[in-house]
């Protein structure tokens, strides 16, 4: 063993003993992870706008984060390969300029079918470009500033973040919501230009590809990602009307969870054949080896999924629900976001004093108070100080959360195994983004359906004439403004109108308040994988390079 900081390098080098780099490829490093962070963080702030551009349910918005999520976690895998086999920069450059490619017809995408394709080959970009970035910053830098370089590279995700709100509220406000995925177009030849001062590296050709691998991962994560998205039009059990096939009248959206599941244990079974066969898996299982490691992908899928429930969560009920500017939705966020980027960077200086282990605890526990507060104090005026103080606190685990569970991927494994690192890291974050973007949108919804079904049950104004003016099968997020004018170019009675526009409202608030209570407990339930993070203490980290094959 050697003395170390859970920062320690992927090669293992003691601090003190490498040279200094120049910091400007990092630059171009982190801004390949902005651009990515920024496209996805900029579709919530975007939703109002879209809405209205394409005429859609919110849900559908929500469809182009998932395709974003659902096809980078797919063909991550795939990415960190193509990494090995023609060389991490060559392979970075080409996504970079597929994604510019993309975000162009993000930016002039004239309906909602083609801003969905363009979040795909965002994706299929990004799958790429996500495993290139941990392997880049292995090549070009090494010790102390390689740990630096890894902390730069979570901060510059939650940054993203930050700016995606800041300037995506700014644009969506006054302008309108396509400048700010045109910015994109712009920060991508950036990153492109600078990508010459990186390292150049060879490829290894000898690295072979599992097609089979590939065909069982992504097939199991685009059925568990598309069978989430659509649990609540297709039916959570009893198939609806809106199914596009059933099984036995059963809705295919679990199904298609269940198979997905079915085919992700089965890609486990092929990859350990192939290792034992001598074969170039498509991931190297020794990153998930142990107990610690396998606990640290859980929580990372955990605290990502969380992130991304409330990002849908919270714009849809201050831009749909309370019909208000993008602006109004950054500031809201803003200080959840810029808790998160602090956190992320700030979580380091307490390795020496808190073991992973308690960091890990004590972050899921932040989430879970935060979330029960916000459920109690949440009102229609999301700036007041009560739900701020909220996010903040929610934030603050986020943040540390983040950053601790990369690191302890990072440190466990070998410099060689950094692209199954961040090909690792990838799938899991955009799984998580997916199944959790998908099941907030189908929860909420879910929620509000039933609250307002029992609702309009117990309101005597609500006549079956007027029941019959708004499409009762298929309830979804509207604001007062638009349920108003609907039913008064229907014929509805003023009475029946104000009636309406009180369920309307009452029940949008308590299925938010609900969800953030289910949410509280996902991040409770979060702290058992938690609780078998290391728990080592300052300086008794193991040096991966130096550890034994695993059995």
């Amino acid at each position: 063993m050697t003395g170390s900081t859970p920062a320690q390098s992927l090669a293992g080098q003691p601090p003190g003993q490498e040279a200094k780099e120049s910091w400007v490829p990092m630059i171009a490093i982190a801004l390949g992870q902005v651009i990515m962070s920024f496209n996805v963080a900029s579709l919530p702030v975007a939703m109002g706008g879209m809405v209205k551009s394409f005429n859609v349910p919110p849900t559908t918005i929500a469809t182009g984060i998932v395709m974003y999520s659902m096809l980078v976690a797919g063909f991550v895998m795939l990415g960190a390969k193509l990494n090995q086999r023609f060389g991490a920069v060559n392979v970075f450059r080409a996504t970079v300029v597929l994604f510019g490619c993309a975000q162009v017809l993000m930016t002039f995408s004239p309906n909602a079918t083609v801003m969905i394709t363009a979040q795909g080959l965002s994706g299929a970009a990004a799958a790429a470009i996500v495993p290139s970035l941990v392997a880049l910053i292995a090549e070009n830098y090494r010790g102390t500033q390689q740990a630096t370089a890894l902390g730069a590279l979570g901060s510059a995700r939650a940054a993203a973040g930050v700016a995606a709100f800041l300037i995506g509220g700014v644009l969506g406000t006054f302008i309108g919501w396509r400048p700010a995925f045109g910015i994109l177009i712009v920060l991508s030849a950036v990153v492109f230009v600078l990508s010459f001062r990186l390292k150049a590296d060879r490829g290894r050709p000898e690295v072979q590809i599992d097609l089979v691998g590939v065909v069982l991962a992504a097939a199991a994560i685009v059925l568990i990602s598309f069978g989430f998205n659509n649990l609540n039009r297709w039916g959570l059990a009893v198939a609806t009307p809106a199914a596009p096939f059933t099984i036995a009248g059963l809705s295919p959206a679990p199904v298609f969870i269940v198979v997905g599941i079915v085919l992700g244990q089965l890609f486990v079974r092929w990859t350990r054949r192939r290792q034992e066969a001598g074969k170039t898996p498509l991931l190297a299982l020794e990153v998930i080896t142990s107990g610690q490691e396998r606990a640290a992908v859980m929580a990372m899928f955990a605290v990502v999924a969380l992130e991304a429930m409330l990002n849908f969560s919270v714009p849809l009920y201050i831009q749909i629900v309370q019909g208000r500017s993008p602006l109004a939705t950054a500031i809201a966020m803003m200080p959840f976001n810029l808790t998160v980027f602090f956190s992320a960077m700030l979580i380091v200086r307490f390795y020496d004093k808190l073991t992973p282990r308690q960091i890990g605890r004590y972050g899921f526990l932040l989430c879970t108070v935060a979330l029960v507060w916000l459920a109690f104090v949440v009102r229609n005026d999301w700036s007041a100080v009560p739900v701020l103080f909220g996010l903040v606190v929610f934030g603050i685990g986020q943040g540390s959360l983040v950053t601790l569970v990369f690191n302890v991927l990072v440190t466990a494994s070998p410099k060689e195994l950094a692209g199954d690192v961040g090909s690792l890291r990838g799938t899991t974050n955009n799984l998580a983004a997916a199944v959790g973007t998908a099941v907030a949108g189908a929860l909420l919804v879910g929620l509000l359906s039933t609250i307002v079904l029992g609702r309009v049950a117990a309101t005597p104004e609500l006549t079956p004439e007027v029941q019959a003016m708004v499409n009762l099968d298929s309830i979804n997020f509207v604001s007062n403004d638009r349920l108003r004018t609907a039913l008064e170019t229907a014929g509805a009675t003023p009475q029946q109108v104000n009636a309406a526009v009180v369920v309307n409202a009452e029940s949008r608030l308590r299925a938010l308040k609900v969800g953030l209570l289910i949410m509280a407990a996902i991040a409770l339930l979060s702290i058992i994988p938690a609780g078998r993070l290391p728990d080592y203490k300052p300086g008794e980290i193991p040096d991966p390079d130096k550890a034994p094959p695993a059995k």
